[in-house]
């Protein structure tokens, strides 16, 4: 009987593992319903063995697949794999740094037409004029920042 015991704990384990699976692997829910197999072979395995085991390991199934998504959520980015998929902090520093260009001024590199390079506070970015076309060596001042989206007009329009 012990064996049938480490059996169900073995199918919650492969039912989690399934659970964690499906999260990254689209599998049009085909691991989702090996994963409720798996949990619905181990509550009654676990019914089988007595009253109390089964309502053990029903709670069990219960709480283990929030808790368990909690857990891989929190320690996914730190993986090797989850580096690699997820957004670098970096990322997100730098695109709260284009919030503080709103109105300061800067010169136009290239033809915005409407897309085209300008320097603001001595870095070279992409920026979209508000207004079509504004030709190369003009002033500028940015007027909206939307993302990584820095529009700009120029100075004498404003």
């Amino acid at each position: 009987m012990f064996w049938w015991l480490l059996f169900a704990v073995f199918l919650f384990v492969a039912c989690a593992a399934l659970i964690v699976a499906e999260v990254f692997v689209p599998s049009g829910g085909i691991l989702s319903i090996c994963a409720l197999v798996c949990a619905a072979g181990g509550v009654v395995i676990f019914f089988k063995h007595s009253m109390i085991a089964g309502c053990i390991g029903v709670a069990v199934a219960v709480l283990d697949v929030p808790v368990l998504l909690v857990v891989v959520y929190k320690l996914f980015p730190e993986t090797r794999l989850g580096r690699r998929v997820m957004p670098i902090p970096e990322a997100h520093k730098r695109m709260h740094e284009f919030d503080s260009l709103v109105g300061r001024t800067g010169r136009v590199l290239t033809p915005l037409r409407p897309v085209g390079i300008c320097e603001l506070d001595g870095r070279r970015m992409e920026c979209i004029a508000e207004n079509a076309y504004v030709p190369k060596d003009k002033e500028v001042e940015v007027v909206r920042v939307e993302g990584t989206h820095v529009t700009v007009r120029t100075v004498e329009e404003a």
